[in-house]
């Protein structure tokens, strides 16, 4: 299987997932950002994202103009928020703790239709 399928498959069912969970339970979005001034969590956190966006970046880092710029980017940003926590955790909590849910909520629901949009290029569903 081709690197850029399968890594549609896996951030568009995982953008799915983390938008039901958040729908059914928007509390979490609170929780997460109390979590992240506990440094246990935050660490952990940010050593999670660091080691996704390199393997992401390593395995996947195209630069073309479809689906392969989407999961090149979301690498990026995963690697990039893991170094600002890790590097910087204060500043980059403080400016994490200015969003509001409401504009996590616009968010994560971008981000749903990021991951039908993979689902549907990785499956082929819907012609385009």
């Amino acid at each position: 299987m081709d690197s850029s399928i399968f890594l549609a498959k896996f951030w568009g069912w995982y953008l799915l997932i983390f938008f039901f969970i958040l729908s059914v339970n928007p509390k979490r979005i609170k929780q997460v950002f109390d979590d992240l001034y506990d440094q246990k969590f935050l660490i952990i956190t940010a050593f999670i994202a660091i080691v996704v966006g390199l393997l992401n970046i390593i395995f996947h880092n195209m630069w073309e103009p479809s689906y392969k710029l989407i999961i090149t980017l979301i690498g990026w940003t995963s690697l990039f928020i893991g170094l600002a926590l890790f590097s910087f955790p204060k500043k980059t909590v403080s400016f994490l703790a200015l969003t509001n849910i409401k504009l996590v909520q616009v968010i994560y629901t971008l981000l749903f239709f990021l991951g039908i949009y993979l689902l549907n290029t990785a499956y082929g569903i819907v012609l385009m």
